[in-house]
């Protein structure tokens, strides 16, 4: 299973380059300034939405492994004539 921690220098990079008013950015007026900050929330609404979708992804799957393990295991207690197998 891939892990998905980012290295420390990527996470300063990330943060740099898309929650700070670089160099680049240099509002003129309110107007402007209110667009970079609804893209900057709406940047970081979309990626908390993709790391949400990950982990519910994961939690899902482990589920479906524990349930798995748990059929495997009574499948085995059956075999080998255990009371008590059925829950």
């Amino acid at each position: 299973m891939a892990e998905i921690k980012p290295e420390l220098g990527e996470i300063d990079s990330d943060a740099e380059q898309n929650y700070s008013l670089g160099s680049n950015v240099d509002p003129k007026n309110m107007q402007e300034l209110t667009i970079y900050v609804q893209n900057l929330l709406q940047n970081v609404q979309d990626k908390f939405q993709t790391m949400s979708d990950q982990i519910i992804s994961r939690i899902d799957d482990m589920g479906t492994r524990i349930d798995d393990l748990e059929k495997s295991i009574a499948d085995l207690m059956q075999q080998a004539g255990v009371e008590g197998a059925e829950k």
